[in-house]
C-alpha cells in the first residue's frame, strides 16, 4: 500500500471539501429543523455529493480525452484552480461566497440537501478537479481504489461533523473555525503547487 499516495489523497480531499468550514453553513441551512430532519438532510447531501464525485472519478479523464485535453494540461489547470481556492480560504473569500450561495432566495427552505449542500458546497469544481487529478495519478488498481475509500472516509467525517455541528461550532467559535480554515488553506496552496509542478514535469518543462 502506497501510504504517501493515501496521505496525499486524504489531505487533498479533506482540505478542498473542508468539512469544518461547512459546519456553520449546515447549521444555518438547517436552522429550526428537528434532529431527525437534520440527519436526513445530512445523509442525503453526503450520498448525492459522493455519487457526483465518484462519477467524475471514474469518467472524468475519459471526458477530458474526448475533449482533446491531456492529463498534464488538466493537472496544471487543476493546480491553478486549487491554488485560487486556497487564496480564497486564506483571505476568507471562500466562506463569504459559500454563505452567499447558501442564502440564495431560490433555495428550498425545507430541503437544502441537493442545492447548495451536495453541490456546489460538497461536490464543487475544486472537489471534482481533485478527483480527476487524483485518479489520473493512480498508477495501480490499489491506488485507484484507495482514492474512493479516502473520499468515503472524508465524507463520513463530514457527515459526523454535520451531526454534531451545533455543539462543535459553539466549542470552536468563529475564531477557531477561521484559524483552522486558514491552516487548511496553506496546505491546499502547497498541494496545488505540487500538482502544477507535476504537470510541468510531465510535459518536459521541468525535471521529472
Amino acid at each position: 500500500m502506497d501510504l504517501n499516495f493515501l496521505l496525499t489523497a486524504f489531505v487533498t480531499l479533506f482540505v478542498i471539501i473542508d468539512p469544518i468550514g461547512l459546519m456553520p453553513i449546515f447549521v444555518s441551512l438547517t436552522a429550526g429543523s428537528n434532529k431527525q430532519a437534520r440527519r436526513t438532510i445530512a445523509v442525503r447531501a453526503i450520498l448525492i455529493g459522493f455519487g457526483i464525485l465518484v462519477l467524475f472519478g471514474f469518467f472524468g479523464e475519459a471526458v477530458l480525452g474526448f475533449a482533446g485535453i491531456s492529463m498534464p494540461a488538466f493537472r496544471i489547470a487543476g493546480g491553478i484552480l486549487l491554488f485560487l481556492t486556497a487564496l480564497d480560504m486564506l483571505f476568507e473569500r471562500r466562506t463569504k461566497r459559500r454563505e452567499d450561495q447558501a442564502n440564495q432566495p431560490d433555495i428550498s427552505e425545507d430541503d437544502p440537501s441537493v442545492f447548495p449542500l451536495a453541490t456546489p458546497l460538497i461536490a464543487g469544481p475544486g472537489a471534482i478537479a481533485s478527483m480527476i487529478l487524483l485518479t489520473g495519478q493512480a498508477e495501480t488498481t490499489l491506488n485507484f481504489v484507495m482514492i474512493f475509500a479516502t473520499l468515503a472516509a472524508v465524507l463520513t467525517i463530514t457527515w459526523i461533523l454535520f451531526i454534531i455541528s451545533v455543539l462543535l461550532e459553539c466549542a470552536l467559535g468563529p475564531t477557531g473555525v477561521n484559524v483552522i480554515t486558514r491552516i487548511l488553506g496553506m496546505l491546499l496552496a502547497a498541494l496545488s503547487v505540487q500538482f502544477i509542478l507535476d504537470g510541468l514535469g510531465e510535459v518536459g518543462l521541468l525535471p521529472y
